[in-house]
């Protein structure tokens, strides 16, 4: 999601297998994982960092909404640590949560220009896998399951990922998938097969160019065990664009996903819609949402989290972002009803949550294979 800032979230959780074996994870049918991400109120000392989230805001959200969360899901930015951050998944963990990871492998939070520190070119070059390696071996020896991403939404040109930064046309997707190819190979050869990881887009290619497609920046799939779509509506008080309802998002976007990666479970990693805009009301957007989501209409999805967050677009209060469910009585109560009767199918968090350990496996990786020879047969 692209952010104006003025200053600059099922157990998987709770996941049960159907195909443990090969590293697939479905609900059961007619259920949905519900997962949590939370960025706080906008303000002058407003947290951009994404990862800023508490206990206790779990337990307000789940009070808010009648249901139990899956997952929670924060960014683990580099430039304040290349650490595994164990502190934050250990308490998400201790809540009977899954720890969806955003590796955010950039410099500062700023969006729209290139990356000089963390760049997709020192990436491929190998210039931080002792770091990755580092993180692996951590995320490997925190022993349970980790959903995480890397290079999110890379057909938008808001990330200093996607191929307008990164060559242009001609160059740009390529090496993001060779940059993620190296990535998931290093981390596989450290043994962190407790990762399950999510290749994630925009349901919009921005800009709406042929290179520029998400389909151009597919890793492959043994190269993800997830597919996640970002679908908004407007996202702040001024936007005049983007007012089109989710089924329309998923229309565009939800056949091209499938056929790119069939077979694979699909998550709404990210969706929202400011609680101001005049062209939008966020309640009547969320309801049809969330009908559409539970209809089955889109098979291959398996849960969804909403963006709850605020933040500042200018120096003008009234021109700030609030998407934060909790803010507005009538959203809060939409998806306390989108819960009940026959929409009743979001999963406890308690329900497979031991079926994820005791029976949790992933495909298994040689060790002794060179991340440049793995590199090799992916290009190959």
């Amino acid at each position: 999601m692209t952010k104006i800032l003025c200053r600059s979230l099922l157990a998987p959780f709770c996941i049960a297998y159907a195909y443990a074996q090969a590293g697939h994870v479905v609900p059961p049918e007619g259920k949905l994982y519900h997962g949590f991400y939370w960025g706080g109120v906008g303000t002058d000392e407003h947290d951009p960092t994404e990862h800023d989230v508490t206990p206790g805001d779990v337990e307000r959200y789940e009070q808010a909404v009648g249901k139990q969360t899956a997952w929670i899901y924060f960014s683990d930015n580099w430039f304040e640590s290349r650490k595994f951050p164990v502190t934050m998944c250990s308490w998400v963990r201790d809540l009977k949560k899954i720890p969806y990871v955003r590796l955010m492998l950039r410099s500062n939070v700023e969006q729209g220009h290139s990356e000089k520190t963390f760049s997709i070119q020192k990436i491929i070059a190998g210039d931080f896998d002792a770091d990755l390696r580092a993180w692996a071996r951590d995320a490997k020896n925190f022993g349970s399951p980790i959903l995480i991403e890397w290079g999110t939404e890379p057909n938008g040109n808001w990330f200093s990922w996607n191929g307008n930064w990164n060559g242009g046309p001609k160059e740009g997707p390529a090496r993001y998938v060779a940059a993620y190819r190296h990535i998931v190979n290093l981390m596989r050869v450290e043994g962190a097969d407790n990762l399950q990881w999510v290749w994630h887009v925009n349901w919009l290619d921005e800009p709406e160019k042929k290179w520029n497609r998400f389909e151009n920046y597919f890793p492959g799939e043994t190269y993800c065990d997830w597919v996640a779509l970002s679908a908004y509506g407007p996202t702040t008080p001024m936007t005049r664009d983007g007012t089109e309802s989710f089924a329309f998002k998923m229309r565009e976007a939800y056949p091209r996903l499938v056929k790119i990666a069939p077979g694979k479970p699909i998550i709404i990693a990210e969706f929202g819609c400011d609680l101001h805009n005049p062209h939008a009301d966020a309640a009547t957007w969320a309801k049809a949402a969330l009908e559409d989501l539970f209809s089955s209409r889109w098979p291959g999805i398996v849960g969804f989290c909403w963006w709850n967050e605020g933040w500042q677009n200018d120096n003008l209060k009234k021109h700030d972002t609030d998407m934060i469910i909790r803010e507005d009585a009538d959203l809060t109560r939409v998806f306390r009803e989108e819960s009940k009767g026959p929409m009743r199918r979001i999963i406890r968090h308690g329900q497979s949550l031991h079926q994820i350990y005791r029976r949790f496996a992933l495909r298994r990786y040689t060790r002794s294979v060179s991340i440049k020879a793995l590199d090799r047969r992916a290009d190959g």
